[in-house]
């Protein structure tokens, strides 16, 4: 008899984290194992009501969920208190469910998959003596300077609390681009508190994954070769999107609007801007407003994603300059949240104006999107400087004195970026790149394969 492997998948519980992990569960139980997928309940709620009704993921994977340690109704955006509630809560139930799965299925547990946010899974599958598999969502340098924190204390670029010492740009390694240190993930957190905590749960992380049989990570040797290089021990088994799948993307906390689908048809080619930000970026109405301004001054097409949480203070509808959506008229489509890997793969698609989160930058780099970068906070203020800096397929935005992105900002990059071929030149040459990477004797495609034979090897 054939043994199927059994594997638990864990996801650090924020939507860009989710997405990523559920895809890997995806290929996986299309190479014959069987996944059980562990939401937070909160998430898990979110998940299966934004499931469309011909969705049939639950028929493929398992999808359970232990609570997060938080009340229904509390802020799930204040990571403080979020962590602490996970530490405290998580790791037993996980236990639990680990053992249940252990009693039910004859073979057990084969191994598995964890959030590298989330090291103290590592090791309740270390208790349990399960192999063990840390998943990196984000880009492999990231993942650098979280590894070098120890280094970047002892070198003095920041303190034991993670406040930054020296500003200069630093390469981690020779072969990795300069990385600003104000761009670290924690830097963005102005609470020392939380700075320090984030440091704390970094070296935690760092001491943990290395009881990891692999460290696996969403991106490809062609995209980052020195931190690869820095880093041997992690693996580029990416991108991870549905279309290499030939699927659906599934994990969305919100339901697709595809009718955006149907309009983007009626569009020219190379002619929409698609502005979406993600799931945690929240504007204020001063720069919502000229948001909106500068894509009605811009007199191009656009797709716009207007999430229900992405305003501070007023619900999204009466929000919007007097008499804005009058005046765009059929030029622009706004919608509540969108499908979008077929949204970047679509011709009418020219520039993807977007917070820069590690999903969305794989996804417009596979279908070969330039970007105007509108970065929120973590690991997207250096995802930008990947793709401006290194990669050169987008452009960044000025503040003005004030904090905000005027309108005329918003405009003039606009026309910049549409008034130079190069910049769709170099998307489509990295997305040639990139493409390859994931098709048969490419290299992600070849670790892939390596580590679903180590998955499917007898225990």
């Amino acid at each position: 008899m054939v043994h199927i492997p059994h594997i638990v998948a864990i996801p650090y519980p924020a939507q860009g984290h989710v997405l990523p992990l559920m895809e890997l569960s995806l290929w996986l139980v299309k190479e014959g194992c069987k996944i059980t997928f562990v939401n937070s309940e909160f998430n898990h709620k979110r998940v299966i009501k934004a499931l469309s009704e011909n969705d049939d993921v639950q028929k493929k994977i398992s999808l359970v969920s232990i609570p997060d340690g938080l009340g229904p109704e509390e802020d799930r955006t204040d990571l403080k208190k979020l962590t602490e509630a996970i530490a405290e809560v998580m790791p037993g139930k996980l236990e639990e469910v680990i053992n249940m799965i252990n009693e039910c299925d004859k073979n057990g547990v084969s191994c598995v998959i964890v959030d590298e946010n989330m090291g103290w899974a590592l090791g309740v599958a270390e208790k349990l003596n399960i192999r063990r598999v840390a998943f990196w969502p984000a880009a492999a340098a990231t993942l650098a300077s979280l590894f070098s924190v120890s280094k970047l204390i002892d070198d003095g670029i920041i303190d034991s609390e993670g406040a930054i010492l020296k500003k200069q740009g630093i390469k981690l390694s020779p072969n990795m681009p300069i990385m600003n240190p104000s761009d670290f993930a924690w830097a963005c957190f102005p609470d020392p508190a939380m700075r320090k905590m984030i440091i704390e749960l970094v070296k935690d992380n760092n001491e943990r994954v290395k009881s990891a049989d692999w460290i696996i990570c969403n991106s490809a040797k062609e995209l980052e070769p020195g931190a690869f290089a820095m880093f041997p021990q992690v693996s580029p088994i990416g991108p991870l999107l549905a279309s290499n799948r030939l699927g659906f993307s599934a994990g969305h906390f919100w339901p697709e609007d595809s009718n955006c689908l149907k309009w983007l048809d009626q569009q020219p080619r190379n002619s929409v801007i698609y502005v979406a930000f993600g799931s945690l970026t929240i504007l204020d109405s001063i720069q919502f407003q000229e948001l909106a301004l500068g894509l009605e001054l811009s007199k191009r097409r656009f797709l716009w994603v207007v999430r229900e949480n992405l305003l501070t203070e007023e619900a999204a509808d009466n929000a919007y300059p007097k008499g804005f959506k009058d005046r765009i008229g059929n030029r622009g489509h706004i919608v509540k949240w969108a499908p979008q890997q077929e949204v970047l793969a679509h011709p009418s698609i020219a520039c993807f104006l977007s917070h820069c989160g590690w999903n969305s930058t794989v996804e417009s780099v596979s279908n070969g999107v330039p970007f105007l970068c509108w970065p929120y906070f973590a690991d997207q203020l250096f995802n930008q400087s990947y793709i401006c800096d290194v990669w050169k397929v987008g452009l960044g935005f000025n503040k003005n004195e004030f904090g905000i992105i005027g309108k005329e900002e918003i405009k003039n990059k606009m026309d910049q970026l549409f008034g130079d071929e190069a910049f769709k030149e170099r998307a489509l040459d990295l997305q040639e790149k990139v493409k390859s990477s994931v098709k048969g004797g490419g290299s992600s495609n070849k670790m892939f394969g390596k580590f679903i034979d180590w998955i499917k090897t007898a225990q």
